[in-house]
């Protein structure tokens, strides 16, 4: 096959494990073999430029070997008075772009604060992945002919996709310290009934992202389960063809739910002004939140309630993305890095003491649909991201 007239497109899978967790991240790559093939490895240039649709390369990637390795010598001593964030302190496991240190003017690249002593901040400027053990699958998805080369750039798909990942895991086993500064606090801290007494029966992530989801659902839940949607609305994205033994939804807007054809159960119940769930122990197989955690004030609260009403190995799973009502969303979560933004949700499950097993997942890339009404204004889908854990 001549690679000048080929675009492969592509999804490329990493998985690598923290002390906490497994992690999955994928990529959508639309693979040009002519521009790209020098910069990625060999074996998966080879696997792109000849290889059928559906056709799968896994590689282990030992440490160092597509990021750097980790060196002592790249954590470095600052004043925490070059510290140029005004309104925050640095805060332990947590991670800051460079140009808030004195003298990285411009530098979006981040950096973990792992000390803040005697006015010392500790910087660890290694790449968030360096030390791990990484496992990359490729798996060809379409091959397309193309009319010809018209210039444009080309892409290191390989370092886009370990750009982010590692952002997520603790520091050396150590907490990271997200919830200083008062965290829980909104711009509106008002009653939520009376923010959300207006149904919004809009798509809170386009359709592609609404597919990820569900196929996320697909791969966890099982048939005959039942399932609790947490803080649920007009949409579950449960797959339709799964036949789940009872799909109750527990929201702060009776209409929304009413629209909700998947759901067996509806029940009208505010979680930030009371985080008790009204069931039993035990009595869920499963218990999904869509886009929501970002507004929970109470998160500890709530995550020990969900294992408390999940029965011993039932799921309790969070998937977000990156768009929120601004009024409602918690202080500290626009303030993180996206990945951080994972970190966070997994801090809630291991602080809540009651879930094992836990799992991080990403998805990105994915080309925006052309029905989408973003569309052209953004390329790119909305990304999801998920992190789930078994109740002990």
């Amino acid at each position: 096959m001549n690679k000048l007239r080929l675009l492969v497109d592509s999804l490329w899978r990493l998985t690598w494990e923290s002390r906490e967790a497994v992690h999955t991240e994928e990529l959508f790559v639309p693979f040009n073999p002519w521009r790209e093939s020098d910069l990625c490895p060999p074996p998966v240039a080879r696997h792109l430029e000849n290889s059928e649709p559906g056709a799968r390369l896994k590689l282990m990637l030992p440490p160092g070997e597509c990021v750097p390795p980790y060196l002592a010598d790249k954590q470095f001593d600052f004043p925490v008075k070059s510290f140029a964030a005004a309104s925050r302190s640095p805060r332990l496991g947590r991670f800051y772009p460079k140009h808030l240190l004195l003298g990285f003017s411009g530098n979006l690249t981040p950096f973990r604060c792992i000390g803040v002593e005697n006015g010392v901040l500790t910087a660890d400027f290694n790449h968030p992945l360096a030390g791990a053990s990484l496992t990359l699958e490729v798996i060809n998805k379409a091959i397309k002919q193309k009319h010809g080369e018209r210039g444009g750039g080309c892409q290191d798909w390989l370092d886009n996709l370990t750009t982010g990942p590692g952002i997520q895991a603790r520091s050396q086993g150590v907490p990271t310290d997200f919830f200083s500064d008062e965290p829980f606090h909104r711009e509106d801290d008002g009653d939520d009934a009376l923010f959300y007494t207006q149904p919004r029966l809009v798509n809170h992530v386009d359709i592609r992202a609404q597919a990820t989801i569900t196929a996320l659902y697909s791969n966890l839940l099982r048939p005959g389960m039942a399932v609790l949607d947490l803080m649920s609305s007009w949409q579950s994205h449960v797959p339709e063809g799964l036949e789940l033994n009872s799909l109750v939804g527990l929201g702060i807007n009776e209409e929304e739910l009413q629209h909700n054809p998947r759901l067996t159960g509806r029940i009208v119940h505010d979680l930030n002004r009371d985080p008790r769930l009204p069931f039993p122990d035990g009595h869920f197989g499963a218990v999904i939140c869509n886009l929501s955690v970002e507004y929970l004030v109470r998160p500890l609260e709530v995550f020990v309630e969900a294992a408390r009403v999940l029965k011993p190995g039932g799921l309790f799973i969070q998937a977000f993305s990156h768009r929120w009502f601004p009024p409602k969303v918690v202080k500290i979560w626009p303030e993180l890095h996206e990945f951080e933004r994972v970190g966070l949700v997994l801090e809630y499950f291991l602080r809540s003491g009651g879930f094992g097993n836990l799992n991080s997942f990403s998805s990105r890339g994915w080309p925006r649909p052309a029905t989408d009404r973003y569309y052209p204004q953004f390329r790119f889908s909305d990304p999801v991201y998920a992190v789930w854990g078994e109740k002990i």
